[in-house]
């Protein structure tokens, strides 16, 4: 169970990370004409509406990506039926269509059913599409209907099963639909502290993926918070709408790169050179783009209090960001570059007040990492036994050799005889292995890696950064 919303954690970073394209068309535009939104200014309202083209059909995004994602070989045709799935059953389910079938009036019909184009359904439509996939994609069929084999047949038994799931969905959704909303409601009516109880959580899930589901309740529309949305779109209130987005901005750009500097410092002498390129890349990493996955599991697995002194460090930022009301907001993550693409947003609000408080939380962040890795002997970066790690290992960068990289990471994981399967998300490459025992960690970690995690038996995840992709092209080469 655990693997599967793991993978689907994987596929909804595809979507998500479309985001950073509306906010940088956004973020220009509201830049141009901060004033008129668009009204003072074609050019302004042209890259507004644009990247309101993005943000208004995430839900059709996330059933297309989450189709993608979850299909045995991540073909397009799968991609095709998640977008089927999610015309089928918005349709059957829309207020007018709930209206006919009950012979009721529109204003009478459950106002869930006024919600269903959201991105749960749009994860549901992509999942039962990539079981359709992966069960009817090569089915062959008789002469007559051969036409409809194979790939061809795949929309079509989609849109069967979304029928059945919309008729499912017809007595569950209002019940959902009203699970969620208590949820939300009881979050967000505790106001700033709800904001900070969804930030410690937020990052206490990461390791698991299962922050993305926590995520869809408040930052996109499950159940009307939609608090991304709303900010990029200015249709929100101000000093309230992006609450669960600006606590995340000192966190990500001050708080994990000091936690980096410290975890240097602290680091063996005969080790800081290795652990230097790995903690600095992090965190310009989160620094910059707000990823924070190369950051999280450099330190998460090695020293697990030291991560939730880290979660709940975010929460108390998310806290003291709303309870002040100093607002910002992103279309990925909490990086500098969406920082300033919403300097000039409407609903920014005294944005400026997150750098002071990011220059304390950076200095919380480094003082009680030195204090407790010290402390407590923390195996963080670089303090590793000498048995566990051996060699200088790579700094990955623009020079980095991607090919030699994986070589030594697939001969640590036991030769090309031993791997299952392959696949990666953002930051990590994420293997099943036929035999665990032919698995050398320290090998793989003599390779200059992030980390190496082991979720079951048959498991392995390599963690890399950024440029996982570059590093799975070769590994595919290579088996």
């Amino acid at each position: 169970m655990m693997k599967y919303l793991q993978k689907l954690g994987r596929s909804l970073m595809l979507p998500v990370a479309v985001l950073p394209v509306a906010s940088i068309l956004m973020g220009i535009g509201y830049w141009i004409d901060p004033s008129g939104w668009g009204g003072g200014s074609p050019i302004a309202a042209f890259l507004i509406s644009a990247g309101g083209a993005i943000i208004d059909n995430m839900s059709i995004l996330f059933a297309v990506g989450v189709a993608l994602g979850m299909s045995k070989d991540k073909d397009g045709s799968a991609a095709l039926a998640g977008l089927v799935a999610f015309l089928v059953v918005t349709k059957l389910l829309s207020t007018g269509t709930v209206a006919q079938l009950m012979q009721i009036e529109a204003g009478a019909v459950n106002a869930a059913f006024s919600k269903i184009n959201n991105q749960f359904i749009g994860i549901i439509s992509g999942l039962v599409a990539a079981s359709m996939y992966n069960k009817f994609s090569h089915v062959q069929l008789t002469p007559a209907l051969s036409f409809f084999s194979g790939k061809r047949l795949v929309p079509i038994m989609t849109s069967f099963a979304m029928i059945a799931v919309s008729a499912v969905l017809f007595f569950v959704w209002p019940i959902v639909y009203s699970g969620l909303v208590t949820f939300g409601t009881t979050i967000s009516e505790m106001g700033a502290v709800g904001a900070g109880i969804y930030g410690f959580f937020n990052r206490l899930l990461i390791p698991t993926g299962l922050h993305h589901a926590l995520n869809s309740v408040f930052w996109f529309d499950a159940i009307g918070i939609n608090d991304i949305g709303n900010f990029w779109a200015s249709t929100g209130v101000e000093g309230i709408t992006g609450r669960y987005q600006a606590g995340f901005f000192p966190v990500m750009m001050f708080g994990l790169p000091a936690a980096a500097l410290a975890m240097y410092h602290t680091a063996k002498d005969h080790k800081k050179k290795v652990a230097g390129g790995l903690l600095l890349a992090a965190a310009i990493s989160s620094f910059f783009t707000g990823v924070t996955e190369p950051m999280e599991f450099a330190f998460v697995f090695l020293a697990p209090g030291l991560y939730l002194v880290h979660a709940l460090l975010t929460g108390i930022s998310v806290f003291i960001a709303a309870q002040f009301q100093w607002i910002a907001g992103f279309g990925f993550s909490a990086g500098f570059v969406d920082f300033f693409l919403s300097l000039k947003m409407p609903l920014a609000v005294n944005i400026w007040m997150l750098i002071p408080l990011g220059l304390v939380v950076g200095v919380i962040y480094y003082f009680l990492f030195r204090f407790l890795i010290l402390k407590m002997n923390l195996k963080t970066p670089g303090r590793e036994d000498d048995e566990a790690q051996e060699g200088e290992g790579v700094v990955l960068g623009k020079g980095t050799n991607f090919s030699l990289l994986a070589a030594e990471i697939l001969q640590g994981l036991g030769g090309k005889e031993n791997i299952a399967s392959l696949d990666y998300c953002i930051t990590r490459l994420r293997l099943e292995v036929k035999d665990n025992l032919l698995v050398d960690e320290a090998k793989i970690k003599k390779a200059g890696v992030a980390g190496v995690i082991r979720p079951s038996k048959t498991n392995v995840q390599v963690v890399i950064g950024p440029q996982v992709q570059f590093v799975a092209d070769e590994f595919k080469k290579l088996i």
